[in-house]
């Protein structure tokens, strides 16, 4: 391997399950990348300074960028919902319920002034960022849309499906200026040329397509894996072209010569994400295996990018395979990261340090210190809600006992009738009343009607079970 080849220059572990997407910040400093396990993670290229995690979706995130400030970061999820997150550890971030599906795709306009997203539900859909306000929707496809990106100018959105179809849309208008259909396979992946002028699609059929959006045709078709392209991501000078494929590599392709140039081993199984970052200096990747590797391209630095004119297949071209091997480092420790939560539309904690590139390293703990105190105030404001909950049954069953003890004297007083029926002296009633009164009296009166004797009644009033006056009427 010569010393112009690409080569490792760090490995973060982190995230607990697939590595789905990632972005370089424009300044190069941090690398944000989502996974299946719920999370977006910001990495830092300084070693000093640890990761941070992100916490707020409830199901798998299926797409992470940078804004083009680095103010903002978005992230698109299973949950349906996208977040706008703020580049600090408070956690700061705003919910759009965005879909009525899974939400695959998410990118910001070049100006960062609009917010595309495409979705299971088949729609694609633009916000306004500075008001979180719907702008428009785009039900153009017929089966799940997996990927949506802006055109360098933000006139045009591309968008690719599980219809197998590639759109081009005009945003001004929102409306459908062409469709690009892949017959072989639906596409996975698609984004423009630095130019404007092209666009690159990558195929579950494993193929590379470039097409250019001026006549509409194919300009070059690449097969350089043996499994389905992932991902795809033009170098900054528009001349290379890196991809990711479920055969576990990475390829560079050289779209001036038409060929493969580089075939990356690192990762341990199928290859899901990568991307270049804005000076073209540095690529990375993220895996199956919850890796996320960041390479040095170490080409030379190009000014300006240039259209892609050449048109050629290449489909059945040899590649020149350089292979770059990367030990199995499965005894390193993963990177020291700081977990950061936030709730839909509500500020989160109250941390001041920032995470962007320039922040002094601190060792962490006075984060870690903050983190567990706020803890402890949510578990003591969780014990008071118990304790005001307990306060009111308390007065709800003194409540109940008093109604108790009231109906206990009212049984003091009572009535029994007593119906005997039919009988050899005709049908007959005795009423029985006992009236408790004070001094230790209690009145007791018989009645008795109905009866062949006639009705009669007898009072009787006792004290203490030994003397009794007995009265009739």
């Amino acid at each position: 391997m010569s010393s112009e080849d690409p080569t490792l220059e760090r490995h973060f572990r982190g995230h607990r399950d697939v590595v789905t997407a990632l972005d370089f910040s424009p300044n190069g400093k941090q690398l944000v990348s989502s996974s299946l396990d719920h999370t977006v993670m910001v990495w830092n290229f300084k070693q000093q300074i640890r990761a941070y995690r992100f916490v707020g979706h409830s199901d798998s995130v299926y797409d992470v960028c940078f804004s083009p400030s680095g103010n903002l970061m978005a992230s698109a999820s299973r949950d349906r919902t996208v977040r706008l997150w703020v580049t600090n550890i408070r956690g700061d971030s705003t919910e759009f319920r965005a879909h009525h599906a899974s939400v695959r795709s998410v990118s910001f306009s070049p100006d960062g002034q609009r917010l595309v997203t495409g979705s299971d539900d088949k729609t694609i859909k633009i916000w306004k960022v500075h008001n979180h306000k719907f702008e428009c929707s785009l039900p153009t496809h017929t089966n799940w849309v997996r990927c949506v990106r802006f055109s360098p100018d933000g006139r045009m959105l591309v968008s690719c499906a599980d219809d197998k179809t590639v759109k081009l849309h005009d945003v001004q208008s929102a409306s459908t200026l062409h469709t690009f259909p892949e017959l072989k396979g639906s596409t996975t992946r698609v984004a423009f040329h630095p130019s404007g002028t092209c666009i690159a699609t990558a195929g579950s059929d494993s193929s590379v397509r470039i097409y250019d959006i001026r006549t509409r045709k194919l300009l070059q078709h690449y097969v350089a894996h043996s499994g389905p392209v992932h991902d795809l991501s033009f170098h900054p000078s528009g001349h290379l072209l890196l991809t990711s494929s479920a055969d576990g590599t990475l390829k560079l392709l050289d779209l001036l010569e038409g060929r493969p140039i580089y075939t990356l081993h690192g990762h341990q199984g199928p290859v899901t994400c990568c991307g270049f970052a804005s000076n073209g200096e540095y690529f990375a990747s993220g895996g199956n295996d919850k890796q996320v590797m960041v390479w040095k391209t170490n080409f030379e630095p190009v000014d300006q990018c240039e259209s892609l004119d050449v048109t050629q297949d290449v489909s059945h071209r040899q590649p020149l395979d350089v292979t770059v091997s990367v030990p199995d480092d499965s005894s390193e420790e993963e990177e020291e990261v700081t977990t950061v939560e936030s709730r839909a539309g509500v500020q989160g904690r109250s941390h001041s340090s920032d995470v962007n590139g320039n922040q002094k390293s601190g060792g962490g703990s006075q984060e870690d210190n903050t983190a567990t105190l706020q803890q402890m105030q949510s578990s003591l404001q969780h014990i008071i809600t118990q304790l005001d909950t307990l306060t009111q049954t308390v007065v709800i069953l003194e409540q109940r006992l008093s109604l108790a003890e009231n109906k206990i004297s009212d049984l003091a007083n009572n009535k029994q009738f007593v119906h005997q029926g039919f009988s050899l002296f005709g049908p007959s009633k005795q009423e029985v009343e006992q009236i408790a009164t004070g001094g230790g009296f209690q009145h007791q009166t018989v009645s008795q009607k109905g009866s062949i004797f006639g009705s009669n009644s007898q009072r009787v009033i006792q004290k203490g079970g030994t003397k009794q006056i007995v009265t009739g009427k």
